[in-house]
């Protein structure tokens, strides 16, 4: 059984290992693949790890030879799944891995942007405390969440686990999903009421062709100007040239975003320039209990494959 991770050191900079997976076929990972270097290095696998590694129709009708994809995340969106069932390829993810640590880089954004802490601290460390002629000073308005609204759209684990810490800090939590769901953690709203009433809005809703672009300059233009914007979901959510003006105008306060529509970033999106705009390098789900979890879920998707007894398929 020959088993190909197209790019392992996303999932293993170096701090885990593959002990677990290793023993199930002839194992070779590389660090990163390119899209031409697809067809040379997995003309063999029957088994593929991939994580950002895209697969589609042309690129499986090049690899007879495979029989299962794993991916090493949650979304599948870089794989043709229609076209692997019509081969036979069955595809696997890992679900709920990262909840808690999506959740927990959600509220480091939102409490960036309400108290500034890296702002202060780089002043204090600049001298400007000691210059001060007060024992205390701010540097921009300081916002307490207690009593503030947080609007979600999509109420998945993710959002679940953010409108648990959000009522921790006594704020009123919506939500907004295609269905109505059982919960006393939120209340259901529309879309548009959501963005109009949140003090801050975040974004756990998967890339579909209807979500592509959905927050735009007429959705923008409804929020409070006093309003953030965070998503730790996909960057194609987000027309981002819309977003940088939204910010640079001043009709929302803030963002933190840790996904962009290209990733790594070209150097020109607007949103690098953009006021009040926390970016991180798509680093959420990277904490190293999540990526262990990542490990053992995969582990899990290959025996049970071999076994002929599937966990996590992903079906057209």
């Amino acid at each position: 059984m020959n088993i190909i991770a197209t790019d392992g050191f996303a999932l293993n900079p170096g701090d885990l290992n593959w002990d677990t997976i290793e023993p199930l076929g002839k194992l070779r990972i590389f660090d990163r693949t390119s899209v031409s270097e697809i067809e040379e290095r997995c003309i063999d696998a029957d088994i593929i790890l991939t994580n950002k590694v895209p697969f589609n129709r042309e690129t499986l009708e090049k690899l007879p030879k495979l029989k299962c994809i794993c991916v090493l995340a949650t979304g599948f969106d870089i794989i043709d799944i229609k076209a692997a069932a019509e081969k036979g390829i069955m595809v696997c993810n890992v679900p709920d891995y990262s909840s808690s640590s999506v959740a927990q880089h959600t509220f480091a954004f939102i409490l960036e942007l309400c108290t500034q802490v890296g702002l202060h601290s780089a002043s204090v460390h600049k001298g400007d405390w000691a210059k001060c002629p007060d024992f205390s000073y701010s540097l921009s308005p300081l916002t307490e969440l207690d009593g503030k609204t947080l609007g979600l759209v999509g109420f998945g684990n993710i959002g679940r686990k953010v409108a648990g810490i959000a009522r921790a800090f006594g704020m009123e939590v919506l939500y907004h999903t295609p269905s109505q769901k059982e919960t006393e953690l939120a209340e259901y709203t529309d879309l548009e009421s959501l963005f109009r009433k949140s003090d801050i809005v975040s974004l756990h809703v998967p890339l579909r062709p209807e979500t592509k672009h959905f927050v735009n300059s007429a959705l923008l233009s409804t929020m409070k100007p006093t309003a953030f914007l965070i998503n730790t979901a996909r960057g194609l959510l987000i027309n981002e040239q819309d977003l940088a003006d939204a910010l640079n105008e001043g009709i929302i306060a803030g963002a933190g975003i840790d996904v962009l529509s290209v990733e790594p970033p070209d150097p020109d999106n607007p949103l690098l320039r953009a006021k009040n705009c926390f970016i991180t390098p798509h680093n959420a789900w990277m904490s190293k209990e999540a990526r262990l979890r990542i490990m053992d879920t995969t582990f899990r998707n290959i025996t049970g494959f071999i076994a002929g007894s599937p966990v996590n398929v992903i079906k057209p």
